[in-house]
């Protein structure tokens, strides 16, 4: 028994939802929340009220917006269903500021044939290299794309799209026998402080399912462990032209040297699958204290701190090769996600089955970074990952299908019946 397929649902509905998300702007800001401010925007307070309101219209109950944005509504259980497990659907309201996400004009191609399609900036999308846009072509999908001045917005406004059209189908279906189920949308997910302030308070379930994902049967269950490390090192000031009889220790050379010198092909652009990586992605400074921002990702805990000792090794190395001092210091960003929900297998196994029962084959893949899940995870709510249909995130590229959405809506409303124990196909 299943309770929808994609042909009886209004896929009309789900477009128009994530057409006027994706315009709406909601771009986080990675150096205002490392400072702890959340939201680090205000448009992504404009969006979580447009969300809570837009709740309230379909019928979710103690909607609301918290003081650090935050959008929480649930819907009751089903009478008779008290008891049954409650699971709580969760994704993000921000988007990535390494692209901008501001007047983002999306364009809709129906019955997608396979052609190229040109963007702005000589951007294109071109089946030929990308084996998704082939797919679509050959199921002759809707998709949607930007114009190729912005990102789209589908990480994660597709996850948010799906949620909504999935909830409204639940409530207005009183044939679908549920718990209760719980929705939460985050702000500055993309700066990786989208759990910082999350309402646990409110969160009565003891599992979650993020809708984060990308490709049609991802279903995600293991991520990296992650760290920011910042390397500083601080050098000598002299005149240039005095400056070997000076004693000028140059911190811009050092820091050039620690970046140059980090362990070969083991970058985000050389890696891929399970394997780690040291990503440099920010340098600033001059002569007297210069320094670099980095992440360091691996797929097990004696990997992390492995790569946290090389960093060490090196920065040190470096230091005092050209005479000057470096200070380095380790945050944990999150961590593996697959140790907690080995300890729960039947979260996962629900999943699996309501993927069934939409039609898709589970395809388990390692997250090649985090998600809130992982971070909610930590905190004692194990949360798999949903994939949602969007393609090339963080990029002028981005993509969207249709009938992949509205695949991951299936998968919820099919979740919901099997949570609850309504059938076990």
């Amino acid at each position: 028994m299943n309770y929808i397929t994609s042909t009886s649902k209004n896929e009309k509905e789900l477009l128009e939802r994530f057409l006027r998300y994706v315009k709406t702007y909601s771009e986080s800001n990675s150096n205002t929340a490392d400072k702890g401010i959340i939201p680090s925007t205000p448009q992504q307070k404009d969006f979580a009220q447009m969300l809570a309101s837009e709740m309230i219209t379909i019928g979710l109950s103690n909607v609301q917006v918290t003081e650090f944005c935050y959008v929480y509504g649930d819907i009751c259980a089903t009478e008779g269903y008290e008891n049954k497990p409650a699971f709580c659907l969760l994704a993000h309201l921000d988007t990535v500021d390494e692209v901008t996400g501001k007047n983002v004009m999306p364009s809709v191609h129906r019955n997608y044939d396979g052609s190229v399609i040109n963007l702005a900036d000589k951007g294109l999308l071109d089946p030929l290299r990308d084996s998704a846009l082939a797919q679509a072509a050959a199921e002759q999908d809707t998709i949607i794309t930007t114009d190729g001045t912005t990102l789209l917005g589908a990480d994660d406004k597709a996850g948010i799209a799906i949620i909504m059209t999935a909830v409204s189908f639940i409530i207005s279906h009183k044939e679908i026998k549920h718990g209760k189920i719980e929705v939460i949308f985050s702000p500055d997910e993309e700066t990786g402080h989208g759990m910082d302030k999350v309402p646990v308070n409110l969160i009565s379930a003891k599992r979650a399912y993020t809708v984060d994902g990308g490709h049609i049967g991802q279903l995600e269950t293991e991520c990296f462990n992650a760290v920011g490390t910042t390397v500083t090192f601080s050098g000598k000031a002299a005149h240039t032209g005095d400056a070997r009889a000076a004693g000028m220790i140059n911190a811009v050379s050092m820091v050039s040297s620690f970046t140059m010198n980090l362990p070969g092909r083991q970058s985000p652009e050389t890696t891929d699958n399970r394997e780690g990586f040291y990503g440099p992605l920010e340098i600033s400074g001059n002569i007297e204290k210069a320094g670099v921002y980095l992440l360091l990702r691996d797929f097990t805990l004696e990997g992390i701190e492995s790569r946290k000792k090389i960093v060490e090794q090196l920065a040190e190395a470096v230091a005092a090769s050209f005479g000057g001092s470096v200070e380095i210091v380790h945050k944990q960003q999150y961590l593996n996600m697959k140790k907690g929900l080995d300890a729960h297998p039947e979260i996962v196994q629900d999943l699996e089955k309501a993927y069934r029962e939409s039609g898709i084959e589970p395809v388990n893949t390692p997250i090649r970074g985090g998600t809130d899940g992982s971070r909610l995870t930590e905190m004692g709510i194990p949360s798999p990952n949903i994939f949602t249909g969007a393609h090339n995130y963080h990029s002028r590229t981005e993509w969207a299908s249709l009938n992949q959405m509205d695949k991951a809506a299936d998968v919820i409303i099919n979740l919901a019946g099997i949570v609850s124990g309504e059938y076990n196909a």
